[in-house]
This record gives C-alpha cells, structure tokens and sequence, in this order.
C-alpha cells in the first residue's frame, strides 16, 4: 500500500493505540514518538492529522511543542484539547438518567462553546489552575514554624516540592545573556548556599551585571520529572553591578588561589589571583520568605511584599523596645561554627542613638555570656578542578524575631573577622583581638571576639545588634 502524506509508522500507531507516552520519557522523546521527529515534514501534514497527533500529548510536551514554528504554536493552543487536559483536574460528575439523545445535543453545545472562547483560553486556564494548586499545597508545608527562629520547618522539602533551582545571569555590555544554573546546594539552618562555578566563564572585563533568579517549571507532570529543556520560569531575586567592583563590593579574604568580595545581599564573588577571572559565585538565602521571592516575581522585577501594617499599642509605654529574640549561625561548608539563640532581648530609650537601636546580646561584662566558635573558621571554596579554604571568613545567618516572634529582620550574608586594637584598660583578656562588622540598609553587627591560645580557637566576648530607628518605628508604628 502506498504510505500518504498522513502516514505514521508502525511504532508510532501503536503508541496511539495504547492511549499515548508512556510518562518515562522526556518531552523531546514524545514528540519524535508521536512523528515529530527532526526532518518530519510537518508542515506539509494536514491540520487534522496533527490535531489528532498533538491530542495525545500531555501539557508538558504541548508547550515544547508549541515552541518549534509558528503553526504548530498555534495548533498547540488549540482549545479542544487543552478543555481535555484542564478537564482532568476535576472530572465532572456522569449523570445517568439523561437519554442519549440529549446528551448528544449538549455535548454539541458544549463543544460550540467551548471553541468560541479566543485561542488559548484553556491553556491559560489550565496553566493558572495548576499553578496555583502547586502553590496551594507549597503553602501548607510552610505553616510548620521553628519556635526559635520562627521559620518554616519544611523549607527543604517545600523547595524540592516547587522543583526550585536557583541560576545566575550574567549580562555583558552588548546585551549577551549567560546563564548559569546552580552546582550544588547546601541547606542550613536558617539559609541555602547556591554554588555556582565551571570553566564557561565570560570574561569579567566585558560583564555589566549579575542577575540572582528562582528557576520553576511552568507545569510540573505527574508522571515525570521535568528535564532542563522543558518549560521553565525565571524570577528574579537580586541584581547586582559588576561594573566597577572596587565600589560595589567589599574584599572579605583571599588564599593562595583566589580572593572573595562581598555584594549586598548575600553574594560571595571568587576571583582567581591570577587574571581576575571568575572562578565561583555563591549566594547565602535566608529562609525568610525563600519561597516568595524565587518564584513570585517576575524575570524582570522581584517580587514586592505587600507594605506591613503595625498594629498598635498605647498602653505599653517601651512597645517595639523589648523581648526581641535572636538566632544567630555561622558556618560554612556543612560546618557550623556556632548556632544559639538568646530572648528578652531589649533596647532602652537612653540606648538609642544615631538613628539605631542597641541590642547588646553577649556582654564584655558578663564572662557567662561568653561563647567559643568550635573548630578552624575557613570559608570552604571549590570548582572542577581546585578547592580552598579562605580563613577568618564564613556565612553568618541573623534572625531577629521581634515579641509576638515573627522574623523582623533577617541576614544572611558572607562576614570576615580582622584584627582589632583596643586600649589594655578597657578589656581585661589576654591573646589577640578580633572584631567582625556587617551592615546594611536596616541594621548593623558588631562582635568582637578572642582568640584563646590555650584551646586554639575564638571566643566572642561582645555581640550588638543595631536596627534602625526607622524600621522600628515603621513595623510599630512608634516615633523614636
């Protein structure tokens, strides 16, 4: 018999027999399954023959297709058949007593209506339903909070459950975008740390600036996990000025190999000594909020909380100055360095001072306070080929809880210790002094520590927390 232009091999039929793709394979492998292969020509196919082919696809696979020419585009938005798909996520109920007849009569009438809609209606429908089941059922991992840190326990789980990546977009100055998808990951205990590096560096001469995204797919299958090349969506986070480094950034350490400068917020830049070329990128997230700002704002714009409403107290004559609660980390590398939390924490009215609230947490006075940091404090580096460890560097994680325990402030940034000279009468310590300083647009860490020769490691002997008046007075609705 001879084979027409509408003829599908054997394989193929088969497969359309059965009811479709099995669900193991990937996208790409559906469509060369079903006659999509490269060199098919399938523009020449009548309109009929692919709209019985494409009826086959699961949603996935329709929006792989629709990316391949402008007809199969819009056949892939055909409305029949993403009313079948979208009809899947809640079957209606079969009613029995109607006779055949009528039901033929309003399945016509169904179908007429369902075509007057515009091309894409349900495709859009459906794409907006499922999105916002998944983000449905993401929000109720989050409600378990920590009560020390007042965070959602299930941020790793509710990270793999949204199938959250996280990649870096480097623009250079004529427009050229290079993407950069995470290599490793680290969970914390109250931030990630993304790992980016490789040998597809561009050169940091001709980069303007570095944009921080949450990658998603659009549509999740349930039958299969989705592949690199299926349909994906970017949300960016932060977007950092490469430019002019000197400006933008703050040198922390280097070793041998490499130097590390800081970009607010929570980007680590790795430099190579030799050329000054890339050599990693990191970021530190903290877990406030993780979810909401990789996946709710848009490739161009990040995702905008809605303003905070302070609910007032007149009553209180010290409101929004006392039993705040801190939980502090750091770590680096899966080795965490020190992690505790300290309560009551307040801030008198005489305290407040160049627009910052004082919160002293460890006292120079009080030797009970005093805390060791456990083990050799290095930030742990590596890429294909190199590793290295930049000491008196880690990740530092800051969760301030205000007294009703919601996070007020929240930081989670690379941090460095240097050596600091302070008059022999105030402080009454033998061995070397240390202090560690960070700040940013809402508050400010200050600690200093010692290194104690007797048991090889650091000893921090003060620690403040500064906010700004303005923030405080912006959650409480004050006037300090």
């Amino acid at each position: 018999m001879a084979m027409g232009r509408g003829w599908i091999p054997s394989q193929h039929t088969a497969l359309l027999k059965r009811g479709g793709a099995t669900g193991s394979e990937t996208a790409p492998t559906r469509a060369r399954l079903l006659g999509m292969r490269p060199g098919l020509p399938t523009c020449s196919l009548p309109t009929e023959i692919l709209l019985k082919i494409l009826c086959y696809l699961d949603s996935v696979s329709l929006l792989c297709m629709g990316c391949v020419n402008k007809r199969l585009y819009e056949l892939c938005n055909d409305n029949l058949i993403w009313y079948r798909i979208y009809s899947s996520l809640a079957p209606s109920k079969k009613t029995y007593w109607k006779s055949k007849a009528v039901e033929t009569i309003n399945n016509l009438l169904h179908h007429n209506t369902i075509e007057e809609k515009n091309i894409g209606y349900w495709k859009k429908e459906y794409i907006s339903k499922v999105i916002a089941a998944g983000k449905n059922g993401i929000i109720n991992l989050l409600k378990p909070v920590n009560p020390y840190t007042g965070l959602p326990v299930n941020t790793k789980e509710a990270v793999t459950a949204a199938g959250l990546i996280w990649a870096i977009t480097l623009l250079d100055k004529c427009g050229k975008e290079y993407v950069i998808e995470q290599v490793e990951v680290s969970f914390n205990d109250t931030s990630i740390t993304v790992f980016w590096y490789g040998t597809a560096w561009p050169s940091l001469g001709i980069v303007k600036t570095l944009q921080l995204h949450g990658v998603t797919p659009v549509l999740r299958d349930r039958s299969w996990v989705p592949s690199k090349n299926g349909p994906r969506r970017r949300t960016l986070i932060y977007e950092y000025n490469l430019t002019n480094l000197k400006d933008s950034s703050i040198q922390i350490g280097s070793d041998k190999l490499v130097k590390v400068s800081r970009l607010n917020p929570g980007l680590l830049l790795g430099l190579w000594k030799s050329g000054s070329g890339i050599a990693f990128v990191m970021a530190s997230l903290h877990y406030h909020q993780l979810l909401q700002r990789s996946t709710m704002g848009s490739y161009n714009t990040p995702f905008v909380f809605p303003d905070h409403k302070p609910i007032l107290d007149d009553i209180d004559s010290q409101y929004g100055l006392h039993d705040y609660q801190l939980h502090i980390d750091m770590h680096s590398g899966g080795r965490t360095y020190m992690c505790g939390s300290f309560s009551h924490l307040y801030c008198k009215k005489d305290y407040i001072r160049n627009g910052f609230l004082k919160f002293t947490v460890i006292s120079v006075k009080n030797n009970k306070q005093h805390a060791p940091l456990a083990g050799k404090i290095g930030l742990l580096w590596k890429t294909d080929a190199f590793d290295g460890n930049v000491q008196n560097c880690f990740m530092m994680d800051v969760t301030l809880l205000d007294e009703t325990e919601k996070p007020f402030w929240c930081v989670s940034a690379p941090v460095n210790i240097q050596t600091y000279t302070m008059p022999d009468s105030l402080y009454d310590f033998l061995g070397e002094h240390y202090v560690l300083n960070y700040k940013d647009l809402e508050g400010k860490v200050h600690m200093e520590l010692v290194w104690m020769k007797e048991t090889e490691e650091y000893c921090i002997i003060n620690l403040v927390i500064y906010v700004t008046t303005e923030k405080v007075n912006s959650w409480f609705g004050t006037s300090y």
